[in-house]
């Protein structure tokens, strides 16, 4: 099966969720969208203290020159109608994420690798925010600081609601944060309603990512899909229901990776990342979901990048789709 494209997604999207990723993409009055290419119209905002993993740090009111160094900070700025002046970008993507509209993404200066920023480029962009995570940028923190006022959270991946939170607190957001929130709940009761009506509530549903540098991943609950899936009521196999994020599998190991449902992605060149060599394997061929064509590719930058609430709602509606409720 062909991956789903963002396009089919948006022509696809119904009810509250499609509400809720609309907003996400348009004006709104809740959060206006607004970039650090132009003003914005709202009376002036007072400064606010964010208590972020490396301590209170005095962020200006309602910051629009924005730079973001992670993918999840990505997500949580342009969901709460910030586009960022700046972003970092993981080594192996060319691109930002197509799960975003080209128009919101299209002027957002490169300014590095995430986990190796330009600070050159950064300090040209003259920001009034930087957002990251110690994970991504711990060890350049008072470097970043000197640029401008940095927010860090203490990771990324499974606790991306509560970074949500910190993102929306020092981006002056947290009343459209709420209504994002509220619209996020609403859908995910929709789909966990429709995976009960049809019986799917339980089905195990496999997470694969096929890691350039880093061989064949399985994602346990503890990561950014894993706590997704878990929200909507499907289950895991046995092998992947840990209180983990992910670990790596030797290809003859791959029978853990087996499902009712099997979704996997590509980080990086398919052929250097193991992809290819993966799925004409005797081994990836007998495992059930593949025999019984219930194996898919997914999005890399959506299902394992994404980290955030537009990302959880473009994979909920794929995840309904896939298991065809």
């Amino acid at each position: 099966m062909h991956r789903i494209t963002r396009r089919t997604l948006l022509a696809g999207l119904t009810g509250l969720g499609g509400a809720a990723l609309a907003a996400c993409t348009t004006r709104q009055s809740a959060a206006p969208t607004t970039d650090g290419f132009g003003a914005s119209a709202s009376p002036p905002v007072p400064p606010v203290t964010v208590n972020t993993a490396v301590g209170p740090v005095v962020v200006s009111g309602e910051p629009l020159r924005v730079v973001t160094l992670d993918t999840d900070v990505l997500d949580s700025a342009l969901t709460l109608g910030i586009t960022p002046i700046g972003a970092a970008r993981p080594a192996a993507d060319g691109h930002y994420p197509d799960y975003w509209p080209a128009s919101r993404v299209a002027r957002i200066a490169y300014v590095g690798p995430a986990g190796a920023p330009d600070l050159a480029a950064i300090r040209a962009l003259r920001a009034d925010l930087i957002l990251s995570n110690q994970m991504r940028d711990g060890d350049r923190y008072d470097a970043l600081r000197e640029l401008a006022p940095t927010v860090l959270t203490q990771t990324t991946g499974a606790p991306w609601k509560a970074n949500f939170q910190l993102h929306a607190q020092a981006l002056s957001r947290e009343a459209a944060a709420a209504a994002f929130v509220g619209s996020y709940q609403r859908h995910l009761a929709q789909v966990t309603a429709a995976f009960s009506a049809a019986k799917l509530l339980g089905r195990k549903v496999s997470l694969v990512r096929f890691v350039e540098g880093g061989g064949i991943r399985l994602y346990g609950k503890q990561s950014f899909p894993g706590t997704v899936l878990a929200e909507a009521g499907v289950g895991r196999p046995d092998a992947q229901n840990v209180d983990q994020s992910d670990f790596e599998i030797p290809l003859d190991q791959i029978a853990k990776a087996d499902g009712d449902l099997l979704l996997y992605a590509t980080y990086g060149d398919p052929e250097r990342a193991g992809t290819n060599a993966t799925l004409a394997s005797p081994g990836w061929q007998a495992l059930g979901a593949v025999r019984g064509h219930r194996a898919f590719p997914v999005d890399d930058q959506l299902w394992f990048q994404g980290i955030g609430y537009t990302g959880a709602n473009f994979m909920l509606d794929e995840l309904q789709r896939f298991l065809g409720a």
